[in-house]
């Protein structure tokens, strides 16, 4: 057993040297962690191949963990797992991104748009099925401020959104029941508008808004029913500025959302970009932003836009069959 500072890692022995550096998240949302360690490392070994398993440590976070698999993989051109949620898979893309290091993932998350947009199984036991007989395909990332985002990063309202559906799961379980109903006495409070200005491609303006959240992920805007989901296929971003004028707004735009026609709101705009420059009030210097549900502060400007190069993602060679979108 090897150790770091940061991070508590263990090898396999096999007849080859470790070809997977996985990083595991033990409390993502399915809980399966230590299973899947097992069933990986058995489906490895019947392939005589072998894997070194990174997680955090006590009171370490998990990019601490992400940071070390990546530099034991870089020697070797290793490939660098993320067995978790999207704050998972996030922490490890951010680690890999432009080391030339290629990417698996087995997701155990809660919802898993990340896995579910490329075609990688949810159930664990088939992801890595898939992960042993994947191809290499360039993914698209989003940035903002140099910071990896894989399905979206907010501003305003959304990142609250967050922060009380995560003390909603604390207290009363991980379900999507618990996300809606979190969701609803959020907005029940009164929320402040901020007002911004933004240029991009070929748009610019100012606004006051509730929230800003710009988007990476067809899957999830093709849910809630915005008619741009195809351009992220194109090279694109999505951005959607919420503007409602009261309180019952933002109850309509989170029943449209639920019924797949949030793009349908009048108090929604929304628009594709490459690239976006966003400037908050003068009095603002600092926001609270989520990238992938994980949330940090950042200072203004703020800028979005498309990762180069693309991330090397393992993805199913073929599609899997029961898979669900």
């Amino acid at each position: 057993m090897s150790t770091s500072t940061s991070t508590s890692t263990e090898s396999h022995s096999t007849p080859e040297p470790s070809n997977f550096f996985v990083v595991l998240n033990q409390a993502s949302g399915t809980g399966q962690g230590q299973q899947i360690r097992q069933w990986l490392t058995a489906k490895l070994a019947e392939n005589n191949q072998s894997a070194e398993f990174f997680s955090p440590s006590q009171n370490r976070d998990i990019s601490l963990a992400a940071k070390d698999a990546v530099t034991r993989a870089i020697p070797v051109k290793g490939t660098v797992v993320a067995v978790g949620g999207d704050g998972t898979i996030n922490a490890v893309c951010q680690a890999v991104l432009g080391t030339g290091l290629k990417m698996g993932v087995i997701p155990g998350g809660t919802f898993n748009y990340f896995a579910r947009n490329v075609g990688i199984p949810e159930d664990p036991e088939q992801a890595i099925d898939a992960l042993l007989h994947a191809e290499v395909k360039p993914v698209q990332i989003g940035l903002i401020n140099d910071r990896v985002f894989l399905v979206n990063a907010s501003l305003g309202l959304y990142p609250k959104l967050l922060e009380d559906r995560e003390a909603y799961k604390q207290r009363y379980g991980r379900s999507r029941l618990v996300a809606l109903v979190s969701a609803i006495a959020t907005l029940a409070r009164a929320h402040r508008r901020f007002h911004l200005s933004f240029n991009s491609d070929n748009t610019q303006g100012e606004l006051r808004s509730v929230s800003i959240l710009v988007n990476n992920n067809a899957l999830q805007l093709s849910q809630i029913g915005i008619e741009e989901a195809e351009k992220v296929e194109q090279g694109k971003l999505i951005a959607i500025f919420a503007k409602p004028r009261h309180r019952l707004s933002l109850y309509g735009l989170l029943l449209r959302g639920l019924v797949s026609r949030l793009g349908e709101a009048e108090h929604i705009d929304s628009f594709a970009l490459k690239q976006m420059n966003v400037s908050l009030g003068r009095r603002r210097k600092r926001v609270k932003v989520a990238t992938d549900g994980e949330i940090i502060w950042m200072r203004s400007p703020l800028v979005f836009k498309v990762a180069k190069p693309a991330l090397p993602l393992l993805v199913p060679a073929k599609p899997v069959t029961g898979q669900t979108a």
